[in-house]
């Protein structure tokens, strides 16, 4: 789960070793430099865990807009709302999607949110839930 930090702390090592370590980790292409993929109607990997303070980075990997947006009630009662667009709340969220597809990311785009406050956060993409893609952020201290 955390691809990228351990690749950024094995390249600040160096050698053969952490080359040697490495293989088989690397797509085609090498390493994304991303946390999480969006596949046509799911998140990839479904769920992330990572530190307090650290950025998750989702990409849209298909060819199918898709949104990124926390739940209504399924984020820590102290914690910042997230939602690719900006949006504040859910429901803004969900009404700009249905009007004129806002906060939608298009292959290859990417939404980034950094997590202050530990706790288990769910998200959705709001086009696709329905059909179940949604995903889980889990922040420990």
């Amino acid at each position: 789960m955390y691809r990228r930090r351990f690749l950024r702390e094995a390249g600040a090592v160096g050698g053969a070793a952490a080359t040697v370590g490495l293989a088989g980790c690397a797509g085609v292409g090498g390493e994304p430099d991303f946390d999480v993929g969006m596949l046509a109607s799911a998140y990839q990997p479904r769920e992330v865990t990572v530190s307090v303070g650290d950025t998750v980075v989702w990409e849209n990997t298909s060819v199918r807009a898709h949104t990124v947006t926390a739940t209504a009630g399924g984020i820590p009662g102290e914690a910042e709302f997230f939602a690719s667009g900006g949006f504040d709340d859910y429901e803004t969220a969900l009404s700009a999607w249905q009007s004129d597809l806002g906060g939608g990311l298009e292959s290859g785009d990417r939404f980034e949110h950094t997590f202050t406050v530990p706790g288990t956060y769910e998200y959705v993409c709001i086009p696709h839930r329905k059909g179940g893609m949604y995903g889980t952020v889990v922040v420990e201290e």
